[in-house]
């Protein structure tokens, strides 16, 4: 998709602070980010979102997962982080474009809550 923002990143079209590159995935950092490490992490081949994911993407989303998790050890994130994949508007999607948050850094839990 020649308009896609995530599409124009991959292209090289427009900057973004990577993290990670290898000729299926891109992970960089996110610029609105929601915690000290925020790291998107996407398949160069434009899939919309999660719904549309097809048999065919089975290994792609495989080195996905095994890329994301490097990324969050990489990054520091050796006490946990959480992991996000927002799908369609109803799941707040904002970038129609297959992507994982990668959020770390912080302890999330409020004080009360941990154990």
């Amino acid at each position: 998709m020649s308009d896609c923002l995530f599409c124009r990143i991959v292209r090289g079209e427009i900057p973004a602070r990577k993290v990670y590159e290898d000729e299926h995935i891109l992970a960089f950092h996110d610029i609105r980010p929601l915690a000290p490490v925020h790291v998107l992490v996407i398949p160069k081949e434009h899939v919309d979102s999660m719904a549309h994911l097809e048999p065919r993407h089975e290994a792609a989303m495989g080195r996905l997962l095994v890329a994301a998790a490097r990324i969050a050890r990489d990054q520091g994130c050796t006490d946990g982080f959480r992991t996000i994949v927002n799908t369609g508007r109803v799941g707040l999607q904002e970038v129609y474009h297959l992507h994982l948050h990668i959020l770390g850094g912080a302890d999330p839990l409020p004080p009360m809550l941990k154990r």
